[in-house]
């Protein structure tokens, strides 16, 4: 493991207990978490993306906001659902953010997760074309995306102003940009997709098929898929993969009394709405030098070069900045991390 990140849902709710009350609570605390992070050592913060939700929604203004009080960490979606987006609108915004920040955008994107609306993106205007699936218009939407960032020609330019017909790309571009998007894959076929496409993989706490084995094996399994389809595909480099963890030192009596009674010890399986089982990972919690030996033998997290820490924002940024120095000083550094001041 190379990397360690977090990764902020940006749930808001005034309820007993949450120090993030509200959406703008939640958006400034994800700037100041970014910031805290950054001063750690930490090497990435990473906001997932929800619609219709008390969570983070529209991620690009909030990373701009980050990039512009950091310097050095890299900032990100862990998804962005790509039914809802309009691409060529994407791009614009995803090379702003990624021109702000020098260069530090990866920018994770998939086919989206369950929700609670019935049809949410064809309440933004996106509607599947006839024989299309959701997943498959996200597919759409996302080559798209991918080659208005890449610089390709999208728009016929009119002869009257432009003196010329030709296909004229997006404005502003961001050189490299196109070569930092990550799918999140739930399965092992999604997986091998993301690699046959020439994108990182992002993969989660949680997989949407499930054949018995244990969460971090199944996950490994993908991993390996996804490299060998990358590979296969000719692309060049090396492909990033990313996993996502919840990891809980119990460090002081304010830790235990969040924390010492989870139950996360096992995997879990269940439904998500969708045909077939899902495998959940189990969450890591308990003393750091136990939960460092349990790490070590988590199979994926040992074949990805990037670890995200999902945290429990609600709590507030002096917690989870707690929570982060926690593992970078008492359980990554026995994954062979060091942070990102000392390489």
């Amino acid at each position: 493991m190379e990397r360690l990140g977090l990764l902020s849902f940006g749930h808001h709710q005034p309820v007993p207990g949450s120090r993030t009350r509200t959406a703008r609570e939640a958006l400034l605390q994800t700037v100041e978490l970014a910031v805290g992070a950054e001063e750690l050592g930490i090497d990435g913060a990473y906001v997932r993306v929800h619609h219709f939700a008390r969570q983070q929604a529209a991620p690009f203004p909030v990373l701009a906001a980050i990039a512009a009080r950091t310097s050095r960490i890299e900032i990100g979606t862990g998804v962005i659902d790509m039914r809802y987006e309009n691409p060529l609108y994407m791009a614009e915004e995803a090379a702003q953010v990624d021109l702000l920040s020098g260069g530090r955008l990866q920018l994770g994107v998939s086919r989206g997760s369950p929700e609670t609306v019935l049809d949410g993106p064809g309440s933004f205007g996106h509607v599947p074309a006839e024989g299309e699936s959701g997943a498959d218009m996200a597919r759409r939407h996302t080559e798209l995306f991918r080659r208005a960032v890449a610089g390709e020609g999208v728009a016929a330019s009119d002869p009257r102003r432009t003196g010329r017909s030709v296909l004229l790309p997006v404005q502003p571009q961001s050189p490299g940009l196109a070569g930092r998007v990550w799918w999140g894959s739930g399965t092992r076929a999604t997986a091998r997709w993301a690699g046959e496409q020439g994108m990182h993989l992002m993969s989660s706490t949680l997989l949407t098929e499930d054949t018995g084995v244990p969460f971090d094996e199944l996950q490994a399994e993908q991993i390996a898929a996804f490299r060998a389809a990358w590979s296969d595909a000719g692309h060049p480099g090396e492909p990033r993969v990313s996993v996502s963890r919840s990891v809980l030192p119990l460090v002081t009596d304010e830790d235990r009394a969040y924390f010492g009674a989870e139950r996360g010890s096992t995997d879990q399986v269940g439904s998500v709405g969708e045909p077939g089982l899902a495998r959940f990972g189990r969450s890591y919690v308990g003393e750091p030098d136990r939960l460092a030996e349990e790490l070590a033998k988590d199979v994926a997290v040992r074949e990805a070069d990037t670890l995200l820490l999902t945290v429990p924002n609600a709590l507030g940024v002096d917690y989870n900045l707690h929570l982060l120095e926690s593992v970078a000083r008492h359980v990554a550094p026995a994954l062979g991390w060091a942070p990102a001041r000392a390489r």
